[in-house]
């Protein structure tokens, strides 16, 4: 198993927290591929911490679906699985349709403004082809209305299933981008207009859209 290099050790006051966060994005980004071993030794070594935490980060990651762990044996990062990827779909887009259904009279224009300086940025990061900035940004401007919201039960689902939908979305960046850039600004333009109802059908619709079919 490859360890990157160069990348700083877990801050220890987030310790469990930064560790599982750290694996997570790893393998949503690709730096972990699927089908690859992951040692809990190796993986400690490089974030600078004891196994335990590594162990407790790996138990989780398999119950969001990203890691097989079969006991005494190794742990791989998970394949693709479309129908995974399909249910994913259908918690997430429910998820973001009650956040924003029950958020968007409590939105202010600071909100807005994010939102749009959010997809801002996405359009650009598309336009270039840089895939890891587009998802960031696409990530931030979800997350401002579940932020807003502070419904921990939803955000928890979100964390969940959440890292499915992106580790398959970054293998098909391009396909859905510029798409996205015009939904979101559909979506920021009802939420500042309250329109609470058809905000809340286009988040759906934005989420649930997004192709899995011939995810590779």
């Amino acid at each position: 198993m490859p360890i990157p290099v160069g990348t700083p050790a877990v801050d220890r006051t987030l310790l469990r927290d930064d560790v599982y966060r750290r694996l997570r994005d790893a393998i949503v980004d690709g730096t972990f591929r699927p089908g690859e071993q992951l040692r809990d030794g190796e993986l400690a070594e490089w974030l600078g911490v004891s196994r335990t935490p590594v162990r407790e980060a790996l138990l989780r990651l398999g119950a969001s679906g990203l890691v097989v762990a079969l006991p005494g044996r190794s742990t791989t990062v998970s394949a693709i699985d479309i129908q995974v990827v399909r249910d994913a779909k259908d918690v997430v887009a429910a998820m973001h349709e009650l956040a924003v259904r029950q958020v968007t009279s409590r939105l202010t224009e600071d909100h807005v403004a994010r939102m749009r300086e959010a997809n801002r940025r996405f359009a650009a990061a598309v336009a270039s082809g840089d895939v890891t900035t587009a998802l960031d940004a696409d990530e931030e401007l979800h997350k401002i209305p579940v932020t807003a919201l502070g419904n921990r039960a939803l955000e928890a689902v979100l964390e969940r299933f959440d890292p499915l939908i992106r580790r398959a979305e970054r293998l098909r960046f391009g396909v859905e981008g510029p798409t996205s850039v015009t939904r979101h600004d559909q979506l920021i333009t009802l939420i500042e207009a309250g329109d609470a109802n058809a905000a809340a059908a286009l988040a759906f619709d934005t989420w649930h859209s997004l192709p899995a079919d011939d995810t590779p």
